[in-house]
């Protein structure tokens, strides 16, 4: 016996990646752009903090609420990046840790989705092309998905003030990932605030998928803590989820935060005590000593800016190539994103992602997928081998008939 809801899940992008390459030898100097996972050197603070670790931390067992001081540093962060009025973020009723931000961002369905909403199965809304957990996330708590086009007609963003009222009615969560995974794109305040408003005018939560928030390209992105000061209505029905994996470089670390509504976070406390990672209290120090450290962040940013100049000499306008505004992905229009993905494999030894593996098709019509055309890539390793990959991808995709 098993629990059949999985039944109704694909397999995860990079399992079907895998397949689709099978038996495809790569070209020369292989590089892997496929996956989000920052390749730069880890700032030295973090070596310096896990040093001062005392042998004896080690020997105890996580709290689940984190330690004071590391909220305390989660909380003076967002004051300070969201220019939040003094109090309006309690690290003790606002905050709980996390193991980096995609198990909490699962777990975080099996918190907010009724078995019944208004009478009837309910609903996660989720932008489409999306981050896979997410529909995972619904499926697994049976939660009906409902994909929400965030495609160039929409400035890569969803509408959620589009679905049909009685999908919104019946709403448990919208997710909304700012800076956009694939796509790079932002949110404005203005529209955090109206989707914000939207929740708790339909009662549902919206989940804030931040992770992305730091690495931007010339302005700092709103974030949903930000909107809610904004309308000064506290921070009923929202979420917010955050991670040093790509801030700091140190996805290995598995140190993030949720911050949002007391209610919600005090019933989150509960539901990760029962079954969430938690981090050891060595981390919970080193990871405190990053959030309160913006001149590595800088460095981060630097870097990825220079990759994306190079990245807009080598492809100008061609196969729709725009700067995105946060995040650091490429999102390329090539006309077949599985047919491009093969070519870029076996001739130019560059692995990247399918964008139809990041969505959807709205219709029994595979065209209808609209990440099918693309292909995502992940600018994460250092300068000059990203540089040579990306020219190898030009030349190969230049033969492509689009």
């Amino acid at each position: 016996m098993y629990n059949t809801r999985l039944d109704g899940l694909t397999e995860y992008p990079f399992q079907r990646l895998a397949a689709l390459l099978a038996g495809i030898e790569p070209g020369t100097a292989p590089l892997v752009m496929s996956i989000g996972e920052p390749q730069h050197t880890p700032p030295d603070l973090l070596a310096k903090a896990l040093g001062r670790t005392a042998l004896a931390d080690w020997g105890k067992y996580p709290p689940t609420p984190g330690t004071p001081d590391y909220r305390t540093a989660v909380a003076a962060w967002a004051d300070t990046r969201y220019g939040l009025p003094a109090g309006f973020l309690d690290s003790e009723r606002h905050i709980l840790p996390v193991a980096g931000s995609r198990e909490a961002l699962f777990m975080a369905a099996q918190l907010c989705v009724p078995p019944q909403k208004n009478g009837r199965a309910p609903t996660v809304l989720m932008p489409n092309p999306f981050y896979q957990v997410y529909f995972g996330a619904a499926v697994m708590n049976g939660a009906e998905p409902i994909f929400v086009p965030a495609t160039k007609a929409t400035d890569f963003l969803p509408d959620y003030g589009g679905v049909a009222p009685s999908d919104l009615d019946r709403a448990a969560m919208a997710y909304l990932c700012t800076p956009a995974n694939p796509q790079g794109t932002v949110a404005s305040l203005d529209l955090l605030k109206d989707v914000i408003r939207l929740a708790r005018k339909h009662d549902f939560v919206l989940i804030s998928d931040e992770c992305y928030s730091e690495i931007y390209d010339t302005a700092p992105p709103a974030g949903a803590l930000q909107a809610c000061a904004a309308l000064g209505e506290g921070l009923k029905n929202v979420l917010v989820f955050n991670s040093l994996s790509k801030r700091s470089s140190v996805p290995g670390l598995r140190a993030g935060f949720v911050a949002g509504d007391a209610d919600l976070i005090a019933k989150f406390q509960k539901l990760r005590a029962h079954g969430g990672a938690v981090q050891p209290v060595p981390v919970l120090a080193a990871a405190a000593a990053l959030w309160r450290n913006e001149d590595h962040v800088e460095d981060n940013r630097r870097l990825y800016r220079a990759k994306l100049d190079d990245a807009a000499r080598i492809f100008g306008k061609d196969f729709g190539f725009y700067r995105p505004a946060g995040g650091f992905f490429l999102w390329l229009d090539v006309g077949d994103g599985e047919a491009a993905t093969k070519k870029l494999w076996r001739e130019a030894g560059v692995k990247v992602l399918p964008g139809g593996y990041l969505a959807r098709a709205v219709t029994n019509d595979p065209r209808s997928n609209p990440g099918s055309a693309y292909i995502r890539v992940a600018l994460v390793h250092d300068r000059q081998r990203t540089a040579d990959a990306l020219t190898r991808m030009k030349h190969t995709l230049s033969s492509l008939s689009l």
